[in-house]
């Protein structure tokens, strides 16, 4: 997969690409990530790609021909256009599963007010990471990477991530590591026991009463054996 950010603040983006898992995908040509400073496009004299708002407002906006010949210049057949705003829909895992399986990812980092609107009409797809407002799109243009590079095959182990939160529509269930005892606080005797069978049991009953605790409204269409789960779990917490 290539994935080519635009945005006037590289620096924010390239010191985390250096880092962990991102960094290893980098090296091992798991995943090509490029990210393009948008005044390397302005025709204009200093390389402005910001200007006042037609209509009155406060702050600054983004220019629409800095992004257009940005995209003229790097858009392929199979390529994917996605624009950060908090206009955006709600960011969530079966959507990373999507976009981890494109070939070739833009993504559009607005700042200040955001980007001209017209922008609206070359972009595939509008995302949010939340119900709030950053100062720009490059940290959610970093979730994004984040998210989808660790989906890349070869990227971690695919058993890494089979199991986690939101996979399937469940939070993820508690893990301990060593020491076993420390202050008082011990690792639950089900995980010693090597047991295969009631660690699953166990593993499964903790992620359905997780996301029954904390996110009720993701328990969806669950099998028989899960409601039955369930309803151990709400008698256990009445």
């Amino acid at each position: 997969m290539i994935i080519d950010v635009l945005t006037i603040f590289p620096n924010m983006l390239d010191a985390y690409l250096q880092e962990s898992i991102i960094k290893r995908a980098l090296e091992d040509e798991k995943i090509e990530i490029n990210v393009r400073n948008i005044r390397n496009y302005s025709k204009l004299k200093h390389h402005q790609v910001d200007d006042t708002i037609y209509g009155g407002g406060a702050g600054m906006l983004l220019m629409f021909p800095p992004f257009y010949d940005a995209i003229a210049d790097l858009k392929k057949a199979d390529t994917h256009i996605i624009l950060t705003t908090p206009k955006g829909k709600t960011l969530n895992q079966k959507q990373v599963e999507s976009l981890s399986k494109k070939k070739h990812l833009i993504i559009l980092c607005g700042h200040y007010e955001g980007i001209d609107s017209r922008i609206d009409d070359l972009v595939d797809e509008q995302i949010s990471i939340g119900d709030y407002v950053l100062t720009g799109g490059e940290l959610a243009a970093l979730v994004l990477i984040d998210s989808i590079t660790r989906l890349q095959e070869g990227v971690i182990n695919a058993s890494s991530h089979l199991d986690d939160t939101f996979s399937e529509n469940l939070l993820e269930y508690p893990q301990y590591t060593k020491p076993q005892v420390y202050e008082g606080y011990e690792v639950p005797e089900v995980l010693l026991s090597g047991h295969h069978d009631n660690i699953a049991y166990y593993r499964r009953y903790q992620s359905i009463k997780e996301t029954y605790l904390k996110r009720p409204d993701l328990l969806k269409d669950l099998s028989s054996k899960d409601l039955e789960i369930l309803n151990k779990v709400k008698e256990e917490l009445k």
